[in-house]
């Protein structure tokens, strides 16, 4: 039976654990059962370099210390067998004693590096929060979740987004994906998420919405003024539930279309007649935004989604479908949806290491 990729990790990092370990027995035993011509130098000094990655400073310093005993042991082993010790030996065990000071040295540059990654990755993880904060449950009459899924621990933080804000034209939401990663697209989250929430109380309109949101991403392009803002370019979803909460309204700007779970578990996406350029691109069309509606019957759910969950990939490379693999299921709410359906393209995608991009998932049911 195939072993999970969990468990093939753990094997792999339980085994990195004990190589240094391994490798000071390994040359110990091939000094004693050797003539004294194969020299066991190269296994002592590679304990303490493999510990420098893998070891705490305390470790590697224990590792390196137990690889200069060895090498003396095996000088004095020599000695007590009445065999010449040669200028050699005693060049092997200052070359022993020289790499494990090294590997500490290294040690500490190696330790240094992954807590200033640590800190980049705390400040960009608290910023994305900061403008990604988790939304009430009840917004408008609707039972709302919402969650961003990180491809990987220590992956650059993503430029997936998502916002809900109820307004006097009802309910407007939007799901997004900003053309690259790290601190500038978070930048780019955070300007787009206050342009939404100011455009969706203001504009009476869902495609007067996404106007506002390409001038803003316009003006940030602007006062930046680098080359790779203006070829930054988000795609996104935005939809619409009015007060009565019969329908939803939606546009699409080059985003993966979201999908409507009616209670009965049928599963339908809301494709858009014409495709529209990502926000930040606007200016390259002259259509107008096409805003479709579809019923929202009591019951349904709609959920948007970045291309993080629908370009998953198995071992065979096929896509996760969501709207095939969410076909026939119902869930008590929102919540249980997210949960379930981030849980499911985790397995899809376990067998080649896991997810390659963040995803962020929004849903809203009409009760």
């Amino acid at each position: 039976m195939e072993q999970r990729p969990d468990r093939r990790n753990s094997v792999a990092r339980t085994a990195l654990r004990v190589l240094p370990a391994l490798l000071l027995a390994a040359g110990i035993l091939l000094d004693y059962l050797t003539p004294r011509e194969f020299s066991a130098t190269p296994l002592l000094t590679a304990a303490p370099l493999a510990a420098a990655p893998l070891y705490t400073r305390r470790g590697t310093l224990l590792t390196g210390l137990a690889a200069v005993l060895a090498a003396l042991a095996v000088l004095v082993g020599h000695a007590e067998r009445h065999i010449v010790v040669a200028v050699g030996a005693v060049t092997e065990l200052v070359t022993v004693t020289t790499v494990a000071a090294l590997a500490v040295f290294i040690n500490a540059i190696v330790t240094r590096g992954h807590a200033q990654l640590a800190s980049a990755r705390e400040i960009a993880e608290a910023a994305q929060l900061a403008v990604l904060p988790e939304p009430e449950e009840r917004i408008g009459g609707l039972d709302v979740a919402a969650r961003y899924e990180a491809a990987q621990a220590g992956a650059s933080i993503g430029g997936d987004l998502y916002a809900v804000q109820d307004s006097a034209y009802g309910v407007r939401l939007i799901v997004g994906d900003v053309r690259g990663k790290g601190m500038g697209a978070v930048a780019v989250v955070a300007v787009l998420i206050g342009a939404f929430r100011e455009a969706a109380e203001q504009e009476a309109t869902l495609d007067a919405v996404a106007r506002r949101l390409e001038r803003a991403l316009a003006r940030e392009g602007t006062r930046r003024d680098t080359v790779d803002t203006f070829e930054e370019f988000t795609t996104a979803v935005l939809a619409e539930i009015p007060g009565d909460g019969t329908l939803v309204r939606v546009v699409n700007r080059g985003h993966p279309p979201p999908l409507l779970l009616l209670a009965d578990g049928t599963v339908r996406a809301l494709h858009e007649g014409t495709a529209a350029l990502p926000l930040g691109l606007g200016e390259l069309s002259a259509l107008p935004d096409h805003v479709q509606e579809a019923c929202l019957p009591p019951g349904a759910t709609l959920l948007l989604h970045t291309d993080g969950l629908s370009e998953a990939r198995d071992a065979h490379g096929v896509f996760y479908d969501p709207e095939a693999r969410l076909h026939g299921r119902t869930f008590p709410g929102p919540q249980a949806l997210l949960t379930a359906l981030a849980a499911d393209v985790r397995r899809h995608a376990a067998a080649v290491g896991g997810l390659t991009d963040d995803m962020a998932l929004l849903a809203v049911r009409r009760p």
